[in-house]
């Protein structure tokens, strides 16, 4: 008979990870016909070797997010992970957004639309803002090249 070496005891480990990556290590655990832990630890095993330089070269090279340590005033340090999703901002705005652009209250954004200042559409009784548009607004652009005067900025004659 042959013997086994010793089991090792298990400690936990817990950790997030992207669904696509768990739908795969699922798949693969599956059709290998082992546990998710035990084809976790083989490839730790295979693959992890904290003494070598090289290896954890390689792994550092492809694990995302990276850890940070971020100083929050506090005795010793507070060890995180973090993750960026891009913010791919909304090319038409309701009237909310454009306040949130604008840094204003919703509620002036809708009387500087209603009274013609802000370009904008009403569509129903709903207004939608252009980015651009209002961006260009704000930095007093125009198509034509000129600086618009509108009511209320330093340029408006009619207060004049």
């Amino acid at each position: 008979m042959s013997k086994r070496p010793p089991a090792q005891p298990d400690s936990a480990l817990y950790v997030r990870l992207p669904a696509n990556a768990v739908a795969r290590l699922s798949r693969a655990a599956e059709a290998l016909g082992v546990h998710k832990k035990d084809l976790i630890a083989g490839l730790v095993t295979k693959y992890v070797d904290p003494d070598s330089k090289r290896s954890l070269n390689a792994l550092g090279a492809m694990s995302q997010p990276r850890r940070i340590t971020v100083d929050l005033g506090e005795p010793g340090p507070t060890l995180g992970a973090y993750s960026f999703q891009p913010f791919d901002p909304p090319e038409v705005m309701n009237a909310e957004q454009a306040g949130q652009l604008l840094q204003l209250d919703e509620k002036i954004v809708l009387e500087l639309a209603e009274s013609g200042q802000l370009p904008g559409r009403k569509l129903g009784n709903q207004w939608r803002f252009s980015r651009a548009a209002v961006i260009a607004w704000l930095s007093g652009e125009t198509a034509g090249g000129r600086d618009p005067h509108y009511p209320g900025d330093r340029n408006d004659r009619s207060r004049r």
